[in-house]
């Protein structure tokens, strides 16, 4: 039987990355993302579910806190569609978890590097083919590294190129990847044959576990809610934002076309009180408003002339 349950459900995504009693498959998402770094053996997640989170149904916070051995920050979210100032909410928020270590009588060396992971269920940049996008303070002729300390990376699900045929040789990147868009369609066993991670695994068990547990899965449909009515919401906003835009330029198009009829009404007047032959509409179809404007004051010019 399919799991069912999606990670690309915020709910979902924390119990299977920010649990304590599962840092296994966090140190293993991390270091997936952030290769080349320093590697991680160790995390402790900052901000736990805790039981009362569950009682209560405050799921305020659905973004993962967690610190390594190394005293790097982390920060790891989901996010299934892209609101506005998507770009400078992430900035703000690392930079918040960056600032948010410097206490009276620290020192700025003291600080340690805060990185966000942002796992996007839609394009953020949608001329990049890249699944991977890593954002971190550069000089931008050179490339030269101002400071690691601040990164902001994207997962553009979007972008996936893996198939189910060779995700079990992908990169460890493109492994989750795929198991976040389609763990909710595989069965445990499918999964166990297409990953060579133990701790995929674990992550699929936890989504097991949430269709499992009544309480649960009640909050998980809750969420799952919300996100899908968040996004038409979103959808319908961008239809009318459109129908707007369409409506202004039309009104804009008219407002403009009759301004151009008066001129040419002016113009042909002006001609006929000369004793000239009034010009054809298709006649005036190359001039633009300036030229139409020069043409109406030369012949208001000519028509003065004369009876001075």
């Amino acid at each position: 039987m399919i799991i069912g349950i999606s990670p690309l459900v915020d709910f979902a995504f924390k119990l299977m990355l920010g649990s304590p009693q599962h840092s296994g498959v966090t140190i293993h998402f991390l270091n997936s993302i952030l290769v080349y770094q320093a590697k991680i053996t160790h995390v402790e997640i900052l901000n736990p579910f805790l039981g009362k989170d569950s009682e209560d149904d405050k799921l305020s916070v659905l973004d993962i806190l967690a610190t390594d051995e190394h005293g790097r920050l982390f920060n790891i979210e989901m996010q299934t569609s892209l609101s506005a100032g998507m770009s400078q909410r992430l900035t703000y928020y690392v930079s918040t978890v960056y600032v948010g270590q410097l206490h009276e009588g620290n020192q700025y060396s003291e600080l340690r590097p805060a990185i966000s992971i942002c796992v996007l269920g839609q394009s953020m940049f949608p001329a990049s083919t890249e699944l991977h996008l890593d954002f971190r303070l550069r000089e931008s002729s050179s490339g030269l590294i101002l400071t690691d300390d601040l990164q902001i990376h994207l997962l553009q699900l979007k972008n996936l190129r893996v198939s189910a045929e060779n995700v079990y040789h992908a990169l460890p990147a493109e492994r989750w990847a795929y198991f976040l868009r389609n763990a909710d369609q595989l069965t445990p066993e499918e999964i166990r044959r297409m990953f060579p991670d133990e701790e995929i695994a674990e992550a699929a068990g936890v989504l097991e576990m949430i269709a499992q547990t009544p309480d649960q899965l009640m909050l998980y449909n809750a969420r799952l809610k919300f996100q899908r009515d968040e996004e038409a919401r979103l959808t319908q906003a961008g239809l009318e934002g459109e129908a707007r835009g369409e409506a202004r330029g039309e009104a804009r198009g008219e407002a403009r076309g009759e301004a151009r009829g008066l001129k040419v009404g002016r113009i042909t007047l002006l001609q006929e009180l000369l004793g000239n032959r009034p010009s054809t509409v298709e006649e005036f179809a190359g001039y633009d408003e300036a030229q139409l404007n020069d043409l109406a004051d030369q012949l208001q010019h000519q028509l003065r002339s004369r009876g001075e």
